[in-house]
Parts: structure tokens; C-alpha cells; sequence
């Protein structure tokens, strides 16, 4: 199978998990309180168009029972979500002839503010539960592999602007101290750090940082890469120097003469040598050695380094459930704080911002269970977060309108919600068409 196909049925299981997921979580609670439900469909059968239905004659003919079924299950053409229909409730159908008609006792619309609040809470809550039983099932099947900041940073064009240096060690972000590693860009940009801590040789450093390079920062993969000593672990059977006198544990520390205190800077030599033979300086023990290796045509010498920063960590079942429950909390608190950079418009954060083509570039090119269950995972983290944005036609939308009721005592009028249903449609498109254009832009340039 291609890897673009591959990518391709990985997003469209994925959205298909989400979307069940979370329309499941509505349809449960309409039914706990004897809402009809109208129909429930994976994916939008705009104008009318149905990829199956339980009302077609072939299925119906198949199981005549289906004739007696209040809800009608489906599966639509129009990839774009899914959506579970409920009587009484002015929705992204935009059906409102119900409504003129007198209010019934198992309408949406009939029920109490409070019962009316869950039901839309549902399927926010389906996602969180997702994404937590997952984490959990990943930790206690896989364990958890991280980056401790205990590492010197290696930074490109943009950190040195900042005022970083390869081989500094970050310690604290204003009075934050980092623990992971790998958070520290997106930690950088999301707690709109004003002061850097560092060590630089012996010496501790403060860097202010310049806020309107932020949208820099958010938009720059890499700015604070991990330095890693370019140590020899083996050489792959492949490799054109799998019969040189390279040994485990060989560090290279040079390169045609060139220093090269880290692999990043080794690979900056080598991509300029493809094909040809280069003289290593090996430092092996105490002693410096210079060895000829060959540089294949991608400008690799087909070895494999050691990465001695890389910690794992296993837990039982028992241990995974708070850990599971911890990592969802801690993916939730960052993502919004990446919606907020997001809706800050001077940190440029809006051109991250992707639709499915974005998602798709995540996934693996061949199948990974534990690498699809954790984006699978993450997904349905944003899944939640993004419908708890108060915008009308988003679950949060219809939350704010409850709480308000229950508040007030006003409910809000049928035309009030209908347009504020139209204004929030309106947003999402608008939001749609930003995330595709940013991905359009992506593969062109």
C-alpha cells in the first residue's frame, strides 16, 4: 500500500472513531431523558446524499425490524464531521419547520435547562473519556519515552536572534522550570515567556525575550533542537562503512578538517559531501583518531548514533490510570493555550492553523498501533476542546445558551437561536477556509 493511501485511511478511521465518539455521547443522554433522536450519521449527507441509511428498501428488506426504528443511522458523503439530529433542537440542519409547531413532550426544546445542558455535554465528555482511556492503555502497554531537560540546546538562525547559543542549557522560563525537554519551543511561545534562565559554560544568563518574534518561534520547527554528541552505536549492514575500523562508543568530533562538536553540525558537512570520501576525527577514549569513511549519495554514512539523553519509563495498570488521567489534562492545558496564540493574530500562530491535509501529515506512512492511538488520542483532545468554544453552532455555543437559562430563568427565543446558530456557521466556514488555505500554501511553497 502507498504511504499516501495509507495516510489517507488512517484520517478517515480516525475522524470516524472521533465523530461516533462524540455524537454517541449526545445521543446517550438525549435517550437517558426520551429526547427523539432523528437521525445519526457519520459524516454530513449534504443536499440529501447518503452513502447507506437503515431507511434504504435493501436494508430494511434485510432486517424488517429496522422499519420500527425511531432513529435513522447513516453515513453520509461529505467528510467534514457527523451529526446527531434531535427533535426539537435547532441545529446545524438548520431544519426549524418542527418548530412551528407546538412544543412535544419528547422534544429538545420541551426539557429542562439542565437536561438540555448534558445532553450537549455529551460529546465533549465522550472525547475527554477517549483520549483518557486511551493514554492510559498506551502508558501501560508501551510506557512512555521523554527528553529530560538536563540537555544542551542546539538552535538555529531565529534562537540565536532570541539570544541563545548552541550549547547553552535552559533552566528556567521567567519562574518556571521545564522538565521536559521537548516542551521547550511550544512552552516558549504558549507562556509568553518575558526572561530566559541559562547556563552557558559556567556562567548563568538572563535573555529577555523579543515578544513580536513569538510568531516566529510558534511557525519555526527546530529553534531549540537537542545537541547530541555524534557517539557511534553501530553501523547499519547497509551502510558503505560497515566493514571500517568505526567502533561503539567512537564519537566523531570532526569532519574534513571541519570542527564538529554535535551530530547536527556533522550532517551540515556531510550533506555537502554526497558520494565522496571524507576524513573523520574520532575521539576514542583519550586517544583522536582520523579515519576515511565514505558519504553515500543522500550525504549519510549509514551510522547509527547513540541518544543518551532518551529516558523510559514503565507502569503497571494501576500506575498508568493517574498517569493517563495527568497526560490528558496536561494536552488539554496546552492546547489551549495554543488556541489562545491562535486568536492572537501578532503572534502569527493563525498560519499553523490546518485542516485535513495538516492531519494527514501527521500520521505515519505505515501502520504504527502505538503512534496512531496517541495522535488518535490527541485528536480527540481537540476535538473536545474546539466544541467547548462558546461559538454558537459548537457544542459550547449551546452550553452558553443553557447556563444562561439556568441562570437567568430567560430562555433565549427560537429566532434568537436560529441566528445565532447562521452567525456561527458562518464562523466555522470562515475557519474552514483559513485551515485549507494555509495547507494549500504549505504544499506549494
Amino acid at each position: 500500500m502507498s504511504p499516501v493511501l495509507m495516510k489517507v485511511l488512517q484520517v478517515i478511521l480516525a475522524l470516524s472513531v472521533l465523530i461516533i465518539f462524540h455524537e454517541a455521547g449526545h445521543f446517550f443522554w438525549a435517550r437517558i431523558f426520551r429526547i427523539r433522536v432523528d437521525k445519526f450519521f457519520l459524516f454530513f449527507d449534504a443536499w440529501g446524499v447518503k452513502l447507506f441509511s437503515t431507511r434504504m428498501p435493501w436494508f430494511r428488506k434485510l432486517f424488517p425490524a429496522s422499519a420500527r426504528w425511531e432513529t435513522e443511522y447513516g453515513i453520509g458523503w461529505l467528510p467534514l464531521g457527523g451529526y446527531c439530529k434531535i427533535a426539537g433542537m435547532i441545529d446545524e440542519s438548520m431544519d426549524t419547520e418542527s418548530l412551528k409547531q407546538d412544543p412535544q413532550p419528547w422534544e429538545f426544546r420541551s426539557k429542562p435547562a439542565w437536561q438540555r445542558l448534558l445532553v450537549m455535554v455529551g460529546g465533549v465528555l465522550n472525547n475527554f473519556l477517549l483520549a483518557i482511556a486511551l493514554f492510559i492503555a498506551i502508558l501501560a502497554i508501551w510506557g512512555d519515552n521523554y527528553i529530560p531537560n538536563n540537555s544542551p540546546i542546539y538552535v538555529n538562525e531565529l534562537g540565536e536572534e532570541l539570544g541563545f547559543r548552541t550549547g547553552d542549557r535552559i533552566l528556567l522560563y521567567d519562574d518556571y522550570a521545564p522538565e521536559d525537554f521537548l516542551d521547550l519551543q511550544p512552552d516558549l511561545a504558549r507562556r509568553r515567556v518575558e526572561k530566559v534562565t541559562v547556563l552557558r559554560g559556567a556562567d548563568t544568563l538572563v535573555l529577555y525575550m523579543d515578544q513580536s518574534l513569538m510568531g516566529a518561534v510558534v511557525n519555526t520547527p527546530g529553534m531549540l533542537d537537542i545537541a547530541l554528541p555524534f557517539v557511534v552505536d553501530s553501523i547499519a549492514p547497509t551502510s558503505p562503512n560497515r566493514l571500517s575500523a568505526l567502533q561503539k562508543g567512537d564519537r566523531i568530533v570532526g569532519v574534513d578538517g571541519m570542527e564538529t562538536p554535535y551530530l547536527q553540525d556533522a550532517q551540515k558537512v556531510l550533506r555537502a559531501h554526497p558520494g565522496e570520501q571524507v576524513e573523520l576525527d574520532v575521539l576514542r577514549g583519550a586517544d583522536t583518531l582520523s579515519l576515511p569513511l565514505q558519504v553515500d549519495s543522500l550525504g549519510m554514512l549509514g551510522i547509527f548514533f547513540r541518544n543518551p539523553s532518551l529516558q523510559h519509563r514503565e507502569y503497571s495498570l494501576l500506575a498508568a490510570i493517574p498517569a493517563g488521567c495527568a497526560l490528558a489534562w496536561h494536552s488539554v492545558t496546552s492546547y489551549l493555550q495554543d488556541l489562545r496564540l491562535v486568536a492572537t493574530p501578532s503572534t502569527g500562530a493563525y498560519k499553523s492553523v490546518g485542516s485535513f491535509i495538516a492531519i494527514g501529515q501527521v500520521f505515519p506512512s505505515a501502520w504504527n498501533w502505538h503512534q496512531f492511538l496517541y495522535i488518535l488520542a490527541m485528536l480527540s483532545i481537540m476535538l473536545g476542546v474546539m466544541n467547548l468554544l462558546p461559538i454558537p453552532a459548537l457544542d459550547g455555543g449551546h452550553i452558553m445558551f443553557c447556563l444562561y437559562e439556568m441562570i437567568t430563568g430567560r430562555k433565549p427565543s427560537d429566532r434568537f437561536l436560529t441566528i445565532a446558530q447562521l452567525i456561527g456557521m458562518a464562523l466555522l466556514f470562515l475557519l474552514m477556509f483559513l485551515a485549507f488555505g494555509n495547507d494549500i500554501s504549505r504544499l506549494i511553497h
